[in-house]
């Protein structure tokens, strides 16, 4: 399968599972057989994705991107080896990191629920025009895409956070606060363009918000 295929689903999935780390071989860059150049576009969709982990509280380096051609079959022994004992420096998903299973498990699942808005944002705005390795390179660890990613993502990722704990129960402002690490001026925020979007209500009898039945979650 041409690395132009992966998706961001398949990495979250993958995590989600509690696989311990994702590897990806792709052809070199310049070689790819198709005309898309499907190995540039694994490239972006690893960066943004190493970004989102990172976000997330999950170690970057659990998702590997190699270039490897079918001839290097020592190559890709070597690589894979090297891999492999960086897991197990690691240590197991989470665990690693010090993130509960379950906490990593429900960050993941918010992050999955706005699938469909990351690939339109990484298709429309994250996208490199030339085709040069280190051109990527350059965008991906510039302070633009750090910023992109801030304006883009970050309050997104919280709004879907805080949809997936409303539709576990009804929970005050300040129990959202303090379970997913909010400040209570952006939980108020959040909730209030919810509530806007026809997301949430609130309860004025027990002062708590409820998720509207049949909402969508955390709509882009």
């Amino acid at each position: 399968m041409c690395t132009g295929r992966i998706d961001l689903g398949f990495i979250l999935r993958a995590f989600l599972n509690g696989t311990d780390g994702v590897f990806i071989g792709g052809c070199w860059p310049g070689e790819c057989h198709y005309l898309t150049e499907g190995n540039y576009l694994a490239l972006s969709i690893v960066s943004l994705s190493k970004k989102l982990l990172e976000h997330i509280g999950v170690n970057p380096e659990r998702l590997r991107l190699e270039w490897v051609s079918a001839a290097e079959g020592s190559r890709f022994a070597e690589v894979v080896n090297d891999f492999t004992k960086k897991l197990k420096e690691l240590g197991p998903l989470g665990k690693g990191e010090g993130i509960d299973e379950n906490a990593l498990k429900f960050k993941l699942e918010a992050a999955q629920a706005l699938l469909p808005y990351m690939k339109l944002v990484e298709r429309e705005r994250l996208r490199v025009p030339l085709k040069s390795e280190s051109e990527y390179h350059r965008f991906f660890n510039s302070e633009e895409f750090a910023r992109l990613f801030h304006e883009l993502f970050v309050d997104k990722l919280a709004m879907s956070e805080i949809m997936l704990l409303l539709r576990q129960g009804p929970h005050s402002g300040e129990k959202i606060s303090e379970i997913l690490g909010l400040k209570p001026s952006e939980v108020s925020k959040h909730v209030n363009l919810s509530a806007r979007q026809g997301l949430v209500t609130f309860d004025e009898h027990q002062r708590v918000m409820l998720a509207l039945a049949g909402s969508e979650q955390a709509r882009a």
